[in-house]
């Protein structure tokens, strides 16, 4: 009788590469590291640090700019007003509220120096908040798909803050033109030219957007973000939210099946080289910004849905208020972003682990969203 071994072992390497549960292994590998041997962790960091936050996380910037260019697309589920309008509403309100709640806690606790934190616990965890939402909605449950609209809109407005608000240096508009402007021109005549391979498209325009970034003052993490929209891509990837399955061919489509891979190590490197913290590294920031997510995320989504309906939007049908607030504080998972925007918003130091910590913490809000979900549970979410 045939093995089944290899089938297991293989639906839990889904399993983990599904959920990112290597960026969990790399944090919590980074946790130790950093409690047990905190000057070699150091020292690693300050030599890892570049390659992995401005070299490698391009590609999972570049996977995340892919789910919300598809879901724009005609028949993609942000495509229409109707049925994109309230999570990305809801969205806006889950970082507008946070974001927040944040700023008057520093303004209240007279620290002044902590205000450029404000982004931090406007984050959401895509595939975090994901997997705690499938442990609570049962399948087909239409808190489900409105998470994962939330958390691309999320996504995509968490890109636009980091480019505005959080430059890596001083902005030379020059640069950025150049930059931007030449990868531009190079991503349309290979697209024009008939060039198939999403490799020409990361080499040259890629290279290009991430020199003018560079130059240019802005984070270079986001150096594919205006390429990928250039690359030829099909007409929208459904399979996220639970439609059927379709063949596709085209190069974006490729650019995703091949790094898809790749982008989970170097996420387990980017929890490895970022979330390193010891553990008495706790202070005020630290409680800021697990608070203003955990409680800042749900009441801003919450409250906004409820205000969007008052304008004569709608909710999905069996998507009651139990539900919107349980997703609302799953949605407080703040992890992966959240960290990113720590190292961009401060610099190396004290202020900087206390600011991770509250990153980290974010992942708790797991608990009470599952506890909450099983109290609240009716014949829909069970």
């Amino acid at each position: 009788m045939p093995s089944d071994r290899p089938s297991s072992a293989t639906a839990v390497l889904q399993f983990i590469l599904d959920n990112s549960l290597l960026l969990l292994a790399g944090a919590a590998a980074a946790l130790v590291w950093a409690n047990v041997d905190l000057t070699r962790y150091t020292a690693f960091t300050d030599v890892m640090r570049f390659a992995v936050n401005g070299i490698g996380m391009v590609f999972f910037f570049a996977l995340a700019t892919k789910e919300v260019f598809e879901a724009t697309l005609p028949g993609g589920p942000l495509s229409s007003f109707r049925t994109g309008a309230v999570p990305v509403v809801a969205a806006l309100g889950g970082m507008v509220v946070p974001a927040s709640i944040y700023a008057v806690s520093v303004i209240v606790v007279a620290r002044p120096d902590l205000m450029r934190g404000w982004a931090i616990p406007s984050a959401t965890d895509i595939a975090f908040s994901y997997l705690v939402a499938r442990l609570i909605f049962r399948r087909g449950h239409p808190a489900i798909p409105f998470l994962l609209l939330l958390a691309i809109a999320d996504d995509a407005l968490g890109l636009v803050v980091l480019a505005l608000f959080y430059p890596s240096g001083p902005v030379s508009f020059l640069a950025l033109a150049a930059g931007i402007g030449s990868a531009l021109i190079a991503a349309w005549v290979l697209r024009r030219s008939g060039v198939e391979s999403f490799w020409w498209y990361v080499l040259v325009p890629g290279t290009l957007s991430w020199l003018g970034l560079w130059k240019g003052g802005l984070h270079p993490a986001l150096a594919m973000v205006p390429i990928v929209p250039l690359m030829p891509h099909d007409k929208s990837d459904l399979r996220l939210f639970g439609r059927e399955r379709v063949v596709r061919f085209a190069t974006l489509h490729h650019f995703h099946q091949w790094w898809r891979l790749p982008v989970q190590i170097v996420l387990f490197a980017f929890g490895l080289v970022n979330a390193g913290v010891p553990l008495t590294s706790i202070g005020v920031v630290t409680w800021i910004i697990a608070a203003s997510l955990v409680f800042g995320k749900p009441i801003g989504i919450v409250l906004t849905v409820a205000i969007a309906e008052r304008f004569g939007f709608r909710r999905a049908p069996g998507l009651d208020y139990g539900s919107l607030l349980t997703l609302g504080i799953t949605a407080g998972i703040g992890f992966t972003v959240a960290l990113f925007f720590t190292s961009a918003a401060f610099p190396p130091g004290e202020v900087l682990q206390q600011a991770k910590m509250g990153a980290l913490l974010s992942f708790f809000a797991a608990f009470p969203a599952i506890v909450i979900g099983r109290l609240i549970s009716s014949p829909r979410t069970s």
